[in-house]
């Protein structure tokens, strides 16, 4: 089972289609606030569908309390400014995922220290980046191939 954390995720619908896409795979979703959003938010929920019951979800305050929570874990920090590829990247089962705000990314303190554990996707174009839902879905996808699918039809 892989693992996605939002650190301060700012779009409701992008985190309904997060949480659907956590469902349906396996993956247990990590939320560290603050929210830019209710979870009463009626986005939110319409985007998950009716998927929230096979949901496995996790709130923090902070970064810093997911981290204490989960010490012994693999990190993987989710940014356009990585020098490694996501695809270059061998992943593990029970790894956690990490991804920053739709309109600023992780904290550039928390990247500075990760730097190794910092991977991107690929983009051209001279683009900014992928939607947040998006990318999840790319990375994760990537996560599960490597590991066979297992436990997915």
């Amino acid at each position: 089972m892989f693992h996605i954390v939002l650190v301060e995720p700012e779009i409701p619908a992008n985190t309904g289609n997060i949480s659907r896409t956590c469902a349906v795979t396996g993956a247990s979703l990590h939320l560290v606030r603050p929210l830019g959003f209710s979870t009463d938010d009626a986005h939110l929920k319409r985007a998950g569908l009716d998927y929230w019951h096979a949901l496995d979800l996790h709130y923090y305050d902070s970064f810093d309390a997911l981290r204490a929570a989960h010490p012994d874990a693999r990190y993987w920090y989710a940014t356009t400014h990585a020098a490694h590829s996501y695809a270059d990247t061998s992943f593990r089962d029970g790894d956690f995922l990490v991804f920053g705000k739709e309109t600023a990314g992780l904290p550039k303190a928390l990247l500075a220290e990760n730097a190794a554990q910092c991977i991107r996707i690929p983009m051209g174009g001279g683009l900014r980046s992928l939607n947040l839902s998006n990318a999840v879905a790319v990375v994760l996808y990537e996560a599960l191939r490597q590991g066979g699918f297992v436990g997915l039809e």
